[in-house]
């Protein structure tokens, strides 16, 4: 049979297509599998990432299905976002044209690599179906203080009118003007996900061994949860008359008191408030507040990597436990979104506070000792474990056992608190762009910020917009934003900010959960959800490890407080593949490096292109593109084809009545090789993920296969082969299936039969002193004497003359002659 992948790749999809073979069942009795990979921003064509994401997904998906489960395996676009108002400027076309345009190619594309996806299910974020249902959500998280709003500083350039991302901050620049960024405090949206701050860390225990550690490590780290002491600094009556007596006080958090004695200076991020009253009211002289208005510029992910800087704010406090005056200063490295936005200070037992410290010359004051004792002139913290000193009462304890002591005795004394703190911030989910979901609130004069009712649902976008790149294209539309008040009626004004995309892409797994039969009566449907979630098995990327996992996990818990699911964790197993590389750098255009799918399944075909994506490499590592091992792959399905013959004209019947006793040796190892072949199948679907060595077991087996001419063997190989390979080449599988046995052999319920894996012989090595010399073939029946005869009779030319003192038979395995002479 000669292989046409154009004809058969096309064959198979109309036929899927027409059948709707991959659509989920309404039998809610079924055993369930929900495999998911991340769904695709519609950029226009797909990329070779896309394509391994996605033939990972189907393989899992097909086997499943093969297996009886009723498979949910949906696509969908994330469809909002920056990306479309750019390329509305550069082509003079609307976002929502654009958009759907590289919505119907891309779909294209994916139907022709013959992915298994659910038709029905198929949706995309910017649907004003999808905003409707978003919007309630947003409202009733609103309702129950998961969102708020305040005021907050945010990148901001003034040519382009627009907050920034800091992703979209370069060089301190606007990414799409240049323009130097200024930080400015704007009214915003954010979602109070620091309120589920705890659970989302507690429950990463229940991911462990079913998520990549890396990810787990990675969303801890995010969360940082800390444990220490919270506590006041006083300031001194000259520092409460020169802030005119409008601060008496600043609270710092430390997760070291143990080294409270080693305080030597106070710290206070720019944004901080005593700071802006000191700029504002022109307390400090001319060139400290232009260098302080300099750092208030810089966002504070540039701060985080920029040298150590600082001014002295003229200030002292008065340190709680000893009395002493200790000065206080503006520091870049100190976040207002971490705490209070004011630390203590201690450089001898803190590397950034001691940089900072011989900077500035500021006191550096041992308080912690190890075994060699006081340290004379410092070069760096001394951060190791020791015992306190010059620390009044705490003198002489361990310095773990002096945190609890001095927390206590804060407490105590009612000078502070035992305090936990995390590093994870609420999320701002305010942007000033058109094509985004718009926020669903209206101000109004008499009644303030008001939900629009849900029966006005969704507001929708406008669609005559000039999309010019300066400013909002929402507060600058004409009409648009004037409306009534849904509360007193009056004229009032809509909330021109739409949300951010990490909003539509953390709830749409719940949205494909729901029947599409009830999508416009609800936006998740809880009897769906308690039958589909959580994802069994969930496929992308690593780059999206912290933001888009944490915020899916955040959502899904806030969804659930609301009321609208039973899941808690959105997804059970997580994979986590390795980039597409091409000469051992990321895919790009600048480099010249791109390899277009489009002309890879044109030139191949598509099942050509699945092999090669899952066989280059293990899933979670980074696959080479390599040409010459595409050729490969497509060399292998080529010869799996020319070889069908071999096995037409024999029926199921036939191939369960082998009777293997009765076959060649030749015979019996190709059914051996095709076997293991099976057995590797159940191992890497339900455990390894390592496609590549199924892959590399059914090459095996087709060798194998090659070397005998058993018709009855060829069938059966043929049977087990087109059915493990289904998930990886299904067009081909398809066809060979339908020619031999009229698709009669797509399930997983072919058992391995143990009597291939009985060997009529056993190998056994023969080392003379140690050293491997030789190996025989024996019965597996054979007594030891027979094995030490053969054994000696193989290794004549080493024992011919010798003495032979001992003889060692390790059952099945080894004979090892000790020989002297």
């Amino acid at each position: 049979m000669e292989y046409n992948p154009q004809e058969i790749e096309k064959k198979w999809q109309n036929y899927w297509l027409e059948n709707n073979s991959f659509e989920p069942s309404d039998d809610t009795k079924k055993d369930k599998k929900y495999i998911l990979s991340m769904f695709p921003y519609p950029s226009g064509r797909i990329h070779m990432g896309h394509v391994r994401n996605y033939c990972l997904g189907d393989a899992f998906a097909r086997f499943f299905r093969k297996s009886n489960f009723n498979v949910l395996h949906p696509i969908g676009w994330d469809s909002f976002g920056m990306p479309a108002e750019n390329a509305a400027i550069k082509h003079k076309l609307h976002p929502k044209k654009w958009t759907y345009e590289n919505i119907d190619y891309m779909r294209k594309e994916l139907h022709g690599l013959g992915l298994s996806f659910s038709k029905n299910r198929e949706f995309a974020t910017s649907d004003e179906l999808y905003t409707r249902w978003e919007q309630e959500f947003i409202i009733k998280m609103y309702e129950e203080g998961l969102l708020y709003k305040k005021s907050t500083t945010v990148n901001w350039c003034e040519p382009c009118h627009t907050v920034l991302a800091n992703e979209q901050v370069e060089d301190g620049g606007c990414w799409r003007c240049g323009t130097p960024v200024e930080q400015k405090e704007m009214p915003g949206y954010y979602v109070a996900i620091t309120k589920f701050a705890q659970e989302l860390l507690d429950d990463l225990k229940d991911l462990e061994g079913s998520w990549p550690s890396q990810v787990l490590t990675m969303q801890e780290n995010w969360i940082g949860r800390s444990e220490g002491l919270e506590f006041s600094f006083e300031l001194t009556k000259d520092a409460r008359y020169k802030l005119n007596k409008n601060f008496a006080s600043f609270d710092v958090f430390t997760t070291r008191p143990d080294t409270i004695y080693g305080v030597s200076y106070t710290a206070l991020s720019p944004e901080h408030p005593i700071v802006k009253y000191l700029v504002e009211n022109e307390l400090l002289d001319e060139n400290k507040l232009n260098k302080i208005k300099a750092m208030q510029k810089v966002s504070e992910r540039d701060r985080s990597i920029m040298p150590k800087e600082g001014v002295s704010l003229e200030l002292d406090v008065l340190h709680p436990l000893t009395g002493k005056t200790i000065p206080v200063w503006v520091a870049n490295f100190v976040l207002v979104s971490y705490g209070s936005g004011a630390v203590m200070a201690v450089p001898a037992h803190d590397q950034r506070d001691f940089e900072f410290a011989q900077e500035y010359d500021l006191p550096i004051e041992q308080v912690i000792v190890g075994k060699e004792g006081l340290i004379s002139n410092m070069r760096e913290a001394y951060t190791e474990p020791g015992t306190l000193i010059n620390s009044e009462g705490f003198t002489n304890l361990d310095n773990k056992k002096a945190q609890k002591a001095i927390i206590y005795h804060f407490e105590q004394n009612s000078f502070g608190t035992k305090k936990i703190n995390y590093k994870l911030r609420d999320w701002g989910v305010s942007r000033q762009r058109y094509w985004g979901a718009p926020i669903p609130f209206v101000h109004c004069d008499s009644c303030g910020l008001v939900p629009e009712k849900l029966e006005n649902l969704p507001v929708a976008l406008p669609e005559d917009v000039e999309i010019t790149g300066e400013g909002n294209p929402l507060d600058n539309h004409p009409t648009w934003k004037h409306t009534s008040c849904p509360k007193c009626g009056k004229p009032a004004l809509r909330e021109t900010d739409t949300l951010d995309t990490f909003v539509q892409s953390s709830w749409y797994f719940l949205r494909y959960a729901t029947n599409n039969k009830k999508w416009n009566s609800v936006g998740i449907s809880k009897e769906d959800s308690d039958y589909w979630m959580d994802v069994d098995q969930y496929i992308g990327g690593i780059e999206h490890a912290i933001l888009h996992l944490l915020y899916s996990r955040f959502f899904t818990k806030a969804l659930n407080k609301l009321g609208y699911t039973n899941s808690k964790e959105p997804f059970k197993r997580l994979l986590t593949q390795g980039m597409v590389l091409k000469d051992g750098a990321k895919m790009s255009k600048s480099k010249g490096n791109v390899v277009d799918p489009d002309k890879i399944v044109e030139k191949y075909g598509a099942d050509t292109a699945r092999l090669f994506m899952l066989f280059a490499a293990p899933p979670t590592k980074e696959l080479d593109w390599n040409d010459s091992a595409v050729d490969g792959a497509f060399k292998f399905i080529k010869r799996f084809t020319a070889k069908v013959e071999m096995a037409q004209g024999i029926s199921i019947d036939e191939i369960n009545s082998i009777d293997h006793d009765s076959l060649t040796k030749e015979e019996k190892e190709a059914r051996k090789k095709v076997y293991e072949a099976l057995q590797k199948s159940n191992e890497v679907f339900s455990k390894t993920y390592a496609f590549n060595t199924l892959i590399a077991s059914s090459m095996e087996a087709l060798n194998a296969l090659n070397a005998q001419d058993n018709k009855i063997v060829w069938a059966e190989g043929y049977y087990i082969l087109t059915n493990i390979l289904e998930p990886i080449i299904p067009h081909l599988c398809w066809e060979l299936s339908n020619e031999l046995f009229e698709l009669k052999n797509f399930n997983n319920d072919v058992k391995v039969k143990e009597e291939v894996f009985v060997s009529d012989t056993i190998t056994i090595a023969i080392t003379i002193n140690g050293k491997k010399r030789a190996e025989i073939e024996v019965s597996p029946s054979a007594s030891k004497e027979e094995v030490l005869l053969i054994a000696k009779e193989a290794s004549s030319k080493w024992i011919d003359g010798k003495e032979i003192i001992k003889e060692i038979v390790v059952p099945n395995k080894l004979v090892n002659l000790v020989i002297k002479g």
